[in-house]
């Protein structure tokens, strides 16, 4: 099969995110990295593309990204956004309208409003917008979500998510720029740490469980008192298929390094996973020995058995996750190409839809918070 070809915006140079993508992108050959602005200073983003073989599609702005590559015969089949937060939304909609496939990282716009016009554009004009939650692509979380979907737990209870870190916890690191931007309003938005984390634990619980949520209660607080946008937020919800959630999300948790994690308790059993431990998922039935399943062992999914690469003991980690968002994205584009129906189990991507409901969530996370921890709801109007 005759390889894709793959840009990205953004991500350059000492990016903390590009590697990530780009090591995911190429990892099983169905994507040729092929185009890239990859930097906001045209000579850095030019060197440095060229650098990693770009040669003249190397470009010095998006802008001009855009306009070359809309007039190639060969022109890139998906372009992943990789830039900062605010830029979201104006370079997701003129690719789209451009005729391209996206992955925009999370979240996909800064407010409700830009994501539901990012839905309908890519509606209008038949392409891929994709959200880069890539936790989802772990194997076991996939085995999860179809565990839960076949009934191993019967109904489903209760949803415990969490991502916490404390990597914002020093003080004197609030003016350092990698840091500080996260809690500037004009380049976050209405919400720092659950935009920036808690939003991939609330779409895990979405994925795993099948249900979206429908109402929440948030209690934010900026424990570094400097800070106009809040490091901590406990936010409880309710979700459409009658399960109730809890979530816990901090960037000042000392101790905690990453810390994404889901537990999900239903009529008939309970499932516990973590990022930190992504070979593992703990399956205890009701009045029954607790059971640990193991990435890529015998008789598992085809969800997990499709995104399992090397043999089990074998640690598989953040990028062979995101390898995985991106194989989706190939069968989803070639199925397109060849005029098929998609893989079933590759039709996991997270969605526009995905990114639009992340940002409704987060604008009442932080009217929530600012209101005492007022129910309110989690739905964008469009599906209201």
């Amino acid at each position: 099969m005759k390889k894709l070809k793959w840009g990205m915006i953004g991500g350059g140079e000492g990016s903390q995110i590009g590697p990530a993508h780009r090591l995911g992108s190429g990892l099983d050959g169905l994507f040729e990295f092929t185009a890239g602005a990859l930097d906001h200073r045209p000579k850095e983003g030019i060197d440095y593309g060229q650098r990693l073989g770009l040669g003249e599609r190397a470009y010095g702005s998006w802008q001009d990204m855009l306009a070359a590559e809309k007039n190639r015969e060969d022109k890139i089949d998906l372009v992943t956004v990789a830039t900062p937060n605010s830029t979201h939304f104006e370079i997701t909609k003129e690719f789209l309208e451009g005729g391209f496939n996206v992955l925009c990282e999370k979240p996909m716009t800064m407010t409700v409003e830009e994501g539901e016009e990012i839905v309908k554009i890519s509606q209008k004009t038949n392409k891929i917008c994709a959200v880069n939650y890539g936790y989802t692509g772990y194997s076991l979380v996939r085995h999860m979500k179809a565990m839960i979907k076949r009934g191993d737990i019967g109904r489903v209870r209760l949803v415990n998510a969490e991502f916490a870190h404390g990597h914002h916890a020093d003080a004197d690191d609030a003016d350092n720029p990698r840091v500080r931007w996260r809690y500037d309003p004009a380049q976050a938005g209405v919400s720092a740490q659950f935009a920036d984390c808690g939003i991939h634990a609330m779409h895990m619980a979405s994925f795993v469980t099948g249900q979206e949520v429908t109402k929440l209660s948030a209690d934010t607080v900026s424990c570094l008192e400097q800070r106009v946008l809040e490091d901590d937020a406990m936010v409880n919800f309710r979700m459409d298929g009658g399960a109730v959630g809890r979530l816990w999300t901090s960037s000042i948790a000392i101790g905690r390094q990453h810390g994404l994690g889901i537990q999900v308790f239903g009529e008939t059993g309970g499932l516990r996973w973590s990022q930190e431990q992504p070979n593992q998922l703990f399956y205890m039935p009701l009045n029954k020995r607790l059971q640990i399943i193991e990435r890529g062992e015998a008789n598992l999914s085809p969800e997990a058995d499709r995104t399992s690469r090397v043999t089990i003991g074998h640690a598989e980690g953040m990028p062979l996750a995101f390898a995985n968002i991106y194989t989706d994205l190939a069968e989803a584009i070639n199925s397109e190409k060849e005029g098929r129906s998609i893989d079933p189990a590759a039709n996991l991507y997270p969605k526009a839809v995905d990114g639009l409901r992340s940002m409704a969530a987060v604008v009442a996370v932080a009217k929530s918070g600012k209101q005492n921890g007022e129910w309110l709801d989690a739905r964008p109007p469009m599906f209201q």
